[in-house]
């Protein structure tokens, strides 16, 4: 299913489509991208488990979080696990690249699947994230959902690897993503 154009109009069809899918394959865990937690609440309901990932603390600048302490206690309250943690394919390489210059492995594997949409990346990237967070199971398919920027236009069926095998990683079913990259 491919959107005429990304960004947040599709978030509530992303949802529905992932999750007719999670119905289909029996898939119970899904990982979202959420940093602000409104996406990841349009799940509460979905019979899943469901793992939110955000941003990680220090992103928008020291010991800041975008997710409010009131959003992460309803989450956390409603059965959603929260995640934040330094994006996959960022992390050193972003620091290096901010002090010194330059481009490394992992912006150029970033770049890559962003050739496919940024939402592509983002489902992949947290897939890794919240399987080495030991928040998921290994060795199962998820239903991961990104975006390309604020709420969500893509959804994919992942089997995630660990970090340290991320080419292991498997992308079973692109489910939704936008035309327009």
């Amino acid at each position: 299913m491919y959107w005429k154009k990304k960004g947040p109009d599709n978030t509530d069809s992303t949802i529905k489509a992932a999750l007719v899918k999670a119905e289909e394959l029996n898939i119970q865990h899904i990982v979202v991208a959420s940093s602000s937690g409104d996406t990841a609440r349009k799940l509460v309901e979905s019979g899943r488990r469901v793992v939110c990932v955000s941003y990680h603390v220090g992103f928008d600048g020291p010991g800041s979080r975008r997710m409010s302490d009131d959003t992460l206690a309803e989450l956390n309250q409603k059965g959603i696990r929260v995640l934040f943690t330094t994006h996959l394919l960022a992390g050193v390489d972003r620091a290096i690249r901010n002090k010194f210059g330059g481009v490394y492995p992992a912006e150029i594997m970033a770049q890559t699947l962003r050739m496919l949409g940024q939402g592509v990346k983002v489902c992949v990237e947290i897939s890794g994230m919240a399987l080495d967070a030991g928040l998921i199971p290994h060795g199962e398919e998820i239903i991961a959902i990104g975006g390309s920027g604020k709420g969500a236009d893509t959804a994919m069926v992942i089997a995630p690897a660990h970090s340290n095998h991320f080419f292991d990683t498997k992308v079973k079913e692109i489910i939704c993503k936008p035309r327009e990259i």
